[in-house]
């Protein structure tokens, strides 16, 4: 009876460690993944941002495009 005591002991031991090491690794893939979501939101507000000024630049070449041709055919 006593080596069946025993084994039940190790293996509870063994598995309260194991569970502790599962309980630390999800904490800190818990923490990256976090992390990487502000990342991930600070890149899609830049790049909004350089949508905007593409579309700015854009429209100002549209601008000065159609000026030049208005000037060129009123000379």
């Amino acid at each position: 009876m006593k080596r069946k005591h025993k084994i039940v002991s190790t293996t509870s031991v063994r598995l309260s460690a194991h569970e502790k090491l599962c309980a630390e690794r999800m904490s800190t893939l818990i923490k990256t993944i976090d992390e990487l979501r502000g990342d991930v939101k600070q890149l899609h507000s830049d790049m909004n941002k350089g949508k905007g000024v593409i579309a700015f630049l854009i429209i100002i070449g549209a601008l000065l495009g159609s000026v030049l041709a208005i000037l060129k055919f009123v000379k």
